[in-house]
């Protein structure tokens, strides 16, 4: 009996058909480009543990693409009014946060001793100079204009990075979304250089605190408020994270690219994204 030629290209293994054949056709590693992921892998030092500090950052990286995806849609949806859509993204997006937090448990399993077989070989290269997370800040409105000279080695990275340094940020869009629920927002707040760092303001916290007294009424937007509460408890479980494994690792020295290290990084866990959805809290 002839067999044909997709039955040839199928077998059975134990009760299950699997196709085997894939001469001219697409397998798994070429769909996701394993090829080249898995050989971006290049140890400078040659030293053992230097494989899990690249492969953590990379990983983190991998992930930071996906929460810039979903933030980018996110702000696109709530400017045109669609909340619902929105929450799904930002949903996401805290679950994402959660699986960079856990990678910070597989790098402290890297000893001080272990780190400085190598550290010297990442030259003046840091976390700090990722533009990920720079536009990941941009997109929850943090944002300082001297970051910006770290990447004008790349004219064309720059140029995304200054795309999204003057675009408006989540928190932007979400006032603008109070403003449109008919609550008054100052025009200082809703005409504002969005290339500044964000400022709190009473009209906002105002209308954030009438959104948490009447629920019912403000059901979209009271969910709004806490999709961006849960975006930003997660960043600081984040730094907080990465402070404390900082520390365990170089203790107080200074960061390969210049930053203070520890110092700096408790600094920032004082700032906050979104003052007023916080201070709502003992207004309230």
């Amino acid at each position: 009996m002839k067999v044909s030629k997709k039955e040839e290209q199928t077998k059975t293994m134990g009760n299950e058909s699997v196709h085997t054949d894939f001469i001219n056709n697409m397998t798994y590693g070429d769909y996701l480009h394993l090829d080249t992921l898995l050989s971006s892998q290049k140890r400078l030092s040659g030293h053992h543990d230097e494989m899990l500090f690249i492969i953590i950052h990379q990983v983190s990286e991998l992930w930071m693409k996906l929460i810039l995806h979903e933030l980018r849609t996110s702000i696109t949806s709530i400017e045109a009014g669609e909340l619902s859509p929105a929450f799904k993204m930002l949903s996401r997006v805290s679950k994402i946060q959660s699986q960079i937090i856990h990678a910070w448990d597989v790098l402290s399993t890297l000893t001080p001793s272990e780190y400085i077989q190598f550290r010297d070989d990442l030259g003046q290269a840091s976390g700090f100079q990722s533009y990920q997370y720079r536009m990941i800040e941009f997109a929850l409105g943090y944002k300082t204009p001297h970051v910006l000279k770290i990447y004008q080695k790349d004219p064309e990275l720059l140029s995304h990075l200054q795309e999204a340094y003057q675009s408006p940020s989540l928190y932007d869009v979400s006032i603008r979304a109070l403003s449109k629920a008919g609550f008054s927002i100052d025009d200082e707040v809703l005409n504002r250089d969005v290339k500044t760092p964000y400022q709190e303001n009473d009209s906002v916290l105002k209308a954030w605190t009438e959104v948490y007294r009447n629920t019912d009424k403000y059901w979209d937007l009271y969910e709004l408020a806490e999709k961006l509460i849960d975006l930003e408890d997660w960043l600081q479980q984040w730094r907080f994270r990465h402070m404390k494994t900082v520390e365990r690792i170089i203790g107080h020295k200074k960061g390969t690219g210049g930053s203070s290290g520890v110092s700096y990084l408790k600094k920032v866990l004082d700032h906050q994204f979104f003052p007023e959805l916080w201070n709502v809290r003992t207004s309230l």
